[in-house]
């Protein structure tokens, strides 16, 4: 059975061969903070200039994937924010939620700091731990799965040294996420 960490490859590997601006965000990023838990899915944010789109789709062929047509791409890469679109895996069903990066401010503020590592022979570009811990907390107030605080509480277990308290105190400000960012440290 292939591990979902190894799916996450099939995607991050056309885009660092593409060189687009990427970080992996969502409970991919939460579990190399953190704990690891079950997921189907990995949350990719991008900057993808409209000269790029072809590209982006050649590099994930027909054969292998279903990518959105390129018009399609080309409006939610257009979109000021919340410009969302789905790549899958066929074979799998496995599947990449792209987010482009917009005029979105945390998603601007995270792609400036995001993290490189090592993973299976290949760079990755990993979202901060404060911006995953942000859109976590907005995930959370937006359905209320708890499984977002659970994923906060393991990133602050196993990754706490790492993580400016001050940043997410100012973003949870910021975006109206303060009773949201206690319940998560009192779940912790």
């Amino acid at each position: 059975m292939v591990k979902p960490h190894e799916m996450w490859m099939a995607f991050i590997r056309p885009l660092n061969r593409l060189g687009i601006d990427y970080m992996v965000t969502g409970s991919a990023a939460s579990m190399a903070y953190g704990e690891p838990r079950l997921t189907l899915d990995v949350d990719i944010v991008i900057e993808l200039a409209d000269v790029r789109v072809r590209d982006f789709v050649e590099a994930f062929p027909a054969a292998d994937f279903y990518c959105p047509p390129e018009e399609v791409i080309l409006v939610e890469t257009r979109r000021e924010s919340r410009g969302h679109l789905n790549v899958i895996h066929m074979a799998s069903g496995f599947k990449a939620d792209i987010y482009p990066i917009g005029r979105d401010a945390l998603h601007a503020w995270g792609m400036a700091r995001r993290r490189r590592m090592a993973f299976a022979g290949e760079t990755v570009s990993l979202a901060p731990p404060e911006y995953v811990i942000v859109r976590k907390l907005e995930y959370y107030r937006e359905g209320g799965s708890g499984k977002h605080l659970r994923d906060i509480a393991g990133m602050l277990q196993v990754s706490g040294e790492l993580v400016d308290m001050q940043a997410i105190g100012e973003w949870t400000r910021k975006m109206g996420l303060t009773d949201e960012w206690k319940r998560a440290r009192e779940a912790g």
